[in-house]
């Protein structure tokens, strides 16, 4: 099998809440999605999505992901995609950096591969693992009324796990965890997710203040050594996040005791390919995970879906069903949020059929 052609659309997709806002004031209304197609010689396609959470998040911008596929794209014509390991090789031989331009061409070969086979992508990572994925709740950086009655609005849609944003001014944080924890049961779980946002001496200061609370601390600061300092300040559970981007760091963070949780992007690593040997990692060094990816619609959802369902139950943190976020849904057989659940399809591949009416007109086509 060899691959014959790469290609990709873009998509808008808008929010249901209008606007996405976190940490130093950044906001999306409208993200900026490429879904990427792989086709082979006997027919086979294969797709995959990247979405980047804006060009002030990450090293990552939706304009370069079609640029990087332009670049990228003919040292892989001829290749055979479901070889994803000597695929990857070749990728970082043609492109150095830029993990997330190879996501959308690994994902898609996943899904190829699960065609090829006629498994799900789930049994080719190592099993379907429990009935469902326990999902979270980001929830956009507001008054502490309004994220609350968010909160509560969500809960009774079946979540019970939410993800804060944090990071702005310390006093209203700290009004912003109390306010929304008071209102949660104590089986629920509540992330304050500073998004870097916090200095030093602020992430110290909120985490004191809120001391007695039951609530997980992530990503306070810039640069993982300011985070390691807050960390070893606090005895709140603590997450990673921003700065995970290799195995490497991970080691160094699993040395340091600088996380409890972790969360893996799947675009930030560079696929399902990378972010399966992260995922193994951590189950090894016996860390638990949210697996998520920067932003995305259906196509994303699916290949969190299929991640998470392969990781052992006790180590699943938890994960994000970005369709229910947007308003525009770009594939078929996606999976659908149930009371705060999801499950990845059983159909070969990632079980999802892109509506091709939506996706509109190529924007870059390799051959």
């Amino acid at each position: 099998m060899k691959i014959t052609r790469i290609f990709a659309h873009q998509v808008d997709l808008p929010l249901h809440e209008t606007t996405y806002k976190w940490s130093g004031g950044k906001s999306v209304t409208v993200f900026d999605s490429t879904v990427v197609g792989v086709e082979t010689d006997t027919g086979i396609i294969g797709y995959g999505e990247v979405c980047p959470l804006g060009p002030f998040y990450l090293p990552a911008y939706a304009d370069g992901v079609r640029a990087g596929l332009r670049e990228l794209g003919p040292h892989l014509i001829g290749e055979d995609p479901r070889e994803l390991m000597k695929l990857n090789h070749r990728m970082d031989a043609a492109l150095k950096g830029h993990p997330y331009v190879k996501s959308g061409i690994d994902i898609a070969c996943w899904d190829i591969l699960g065609k090829a086979t006629g498994l799900p992508v789930c049994v080719l990572m190592g099993g379907r693992f429990g009935e469902a994925i326990r999902l979270y709740r980001a929830i956009s950086q507001e008054d502490p009324e309004t994220m609350a009655a968010k909160v509560a609005g969500y809960r009774a849609e079946g979540y019970t796990r939410f993800q804060l944003k944090v990071g702005g001014d310390p006093d209203v944080d700290i009004a912003r965890i109390r306010t929304v924890r008071n209102i949660l049961q104590p089986t629920d779980r509540l992330v304050a997710d500073a998004n870097t946002g916090w200095v030093q001496h602020e992430a110290v200061r909120v985490c004191r203040a809120v001391r007695d609370l039951d609530v997980y601390i992530e990503q306070p600061c810039l640069t993982y050594d300011e985070c390691l300092a807050v960390r070893r300040q606090t005895d709140h559970p603590f997450v990673l996040d921003e700065n995970v981007d290799s195995l490497d760091l991970l080691l160094r963070a699993r040395a340091d005791l600088a996380m409890d949780v972790v969360n893996l992007k799947i675009s930030k690593l560079g696929g399902l390919t990378r972010t399966k040997q992260a995922r193994d990692l951590c189950v090894s060094m016996g860390i638990a995970m949210t697996l998520e990816d920067s932003w995305g619609g259906d196509i994303t959802t699916a290949a969190i879906a299929h991640l998470a369902h392969s990781t052992p139950e006790p180590f699943r943190f938890t994960s994000t069903d970005f369709n229910s976020y947007v308003t525009v849904s770009t594939a078929e057989g996606a999976p659908r949020r149930v009371n705060g659940f999801m499950a990845a399809s059983d159909q070969a591949g990632l079980g999802i059929r892109p509506k091709l009416d939506v996706l509109g007109k190529m924007v870059c086509e390799i051959r």
